[in-house]
């Protein structure tokens, strides 16, 4: 493919020949034979956005899932509605996504079989970490005696009897591509088979992901699974939401050493004294900013006044030397990066309350943590000969770009020179 007349971020204007690199950088550039042309116009080009950490089979699934969240249903009866309206997809079960206590308090096994149709029903919390199932869902993967029916997601021993329900991987990768998203990490713990039919270029963390429970926190456990990481040369990927698995963290690598691309996901709870940490270790921390501008008014009920200020922190870590990259977290997130990206600039929860202002960033910073590569995610990519064919083509200059971060200037996504998403 040839672009023409593309405006680079600091206003240049060159011509891009492009296959699976970059080949060719100028102006003016002769069309060869059987090229493919596109006339950017003069409008923005940018690298292809990577999106961090989502979780690929999850997000397809969530398309054909009942959403129950805090902003679908406001009571028990509610979300008794909602779940007596919906179809049991073709495996017979009813999927329900984004579940709060917000909605109808805590759920259990014998409060969902109050609540649901006498069908299969498992319903996910909204942090991705647990399912509740009914009795009659119990009863469907064997374990009709289970006593509360919550159980964790990432525990292969009942997911691997639920039915493979057939997602739509490929309505969720033309989201992706509308988005100007050319790569994805799927950050699924315990992932066996990969996600097919993406465009995008893949990265997977399994078999170095693990989820951290505040109620099972092993500090000589983690050790001794990083240590086993390391030594088949797999980097480490640990999800701590809460100070107390971040603190964990950060003592087992302290004693485990790291390795070139150790992470840790999310870091939505970062105490003052743990920055110098994270700098010291050379961890990227993968975060979130999208969830101030999603959950930022549950945030100001359910967490201290004197903790609030270590929420989804970003600034502070830029500023203290810590390496960090930007994700949705899609499907508990949305998917939409430039929606994380104004949120990491203005950090308004959805009722314009701003929470944390101290943790605003620059625009162009926002939009530069979502360039960066897939075992690099901290090293942004760059509009250079040589580096990947993958572009985001945006019909703005770059300074409307920067000003509005909005998914509806995307024009055109490229991934290895070829057109996956034409507006």
């Amino acid at each position: 493919m040839l672009i023409r007349r593309a405006t680079l971020l600091d206003g240049t204007v060159v011509d891009l020949r492009v296959g699976d690199t970059i080949e060719q950088i100028g102006p003016a550039l002769r069309s060869q034979r059987g090229e493919h042309v596109l006339d950017a116009a003069f409008g923005t080009v940018i690298p292809g956005l990577h999106d961090h950490h989502v979780h690929v089979y999850s997000a397809a699934a969530q398309l054909d899932s009942v959403r129950v969240g805090p902003e679908e249903a406001g009571s028990a009866d509610e979300l008794r509605r909602l779940l007596a309206r919906a179809a049991p997809g073709t495996d017979g079960w009813i999927r329900a996504v984004g579940y709060h206590e917000q909605v109808a308090g805590p759920l259990d096994r014998e409060r969902l079989d109050e609540l649901t149709p006498p069908v299969p029903v498992r319903v996910q919390h909204r942090s991705g970490v647990v399912w509740f199932l009914n009795s009659a869902g119990l009863a469907a993967i064997g374990r009709p005696e289970h006593p509360d029916g919550v159980l964790r997601s990432a525990d292969p021993d009942w997911t691997a009897a639920l039915p493979r329900r057939d997602t739509e991987i490929g309505s969720y990768a033309a989201r992706l591509a509308r988005y100007g998203v050319t790569g994805v990490t799927d950050a699924t713990p315990e992932l066996t088979e990969p996600p097919r039919g993406l465009p995008q270029r893949l990265h997977v963390l399994a078999p170095g992901k693990l989820i951290l429970h505040d109620d099972a926190l092993d500090l000589d456990g983690l050790v001794t699974w990083i240590r086993e990481r390391h030594a088949e040369a797999v980097p480490v990927a640990v999800h701590c939401v809460t100070a107390a698995q971040l603190v964990v963290t950060i003592a087992a690598m302290r004693i485990t050493g790291t390795v070139p691309g150790d992470r840790i996901e999310h870091a939505a709870m970062v105490p003052d004294d743990c920055i110098g940490d994270l700098a010291d270790l050379g961890v990227t921390v993968v975060t979130q900013p999208n969830f101030v501008a999603e959950r930022g008014d549950a945030y100001l009920v359910d967490v201290d006044t004197a903790d609030r200020h270590q929420l989804w922190r970003l600034a502070t870590l830029l500023d203290g030397g810590v390496r960090v990259a930007l994700s949705t977290d899609a499907p508990f997130g949305d998917a939409d990066p430039w929606a994380a990206m104004r949120a990491a600039v203005h950090r308004r929860t959805p009722r314009a309350v701003v929470l944390n202002p101290a943790e605003c960033i620059p625009a162009r910073t926002a939009l530069e943590l979502f360039f960066g590569a897939a075992r690099h995610p901290a090293q942004p990519r760059r509009i250079q000969q040589g580096q990947p064919g993958d572009l985001c083509v945006l019909a703005a200059s770059p300074r409307q770009v920067v000003q509005t971060l909005d998914a509806d200037l995307v024009a055109a996504t490229v991934i290895g020179g070829v057109a996956v998403f034409l507006r």
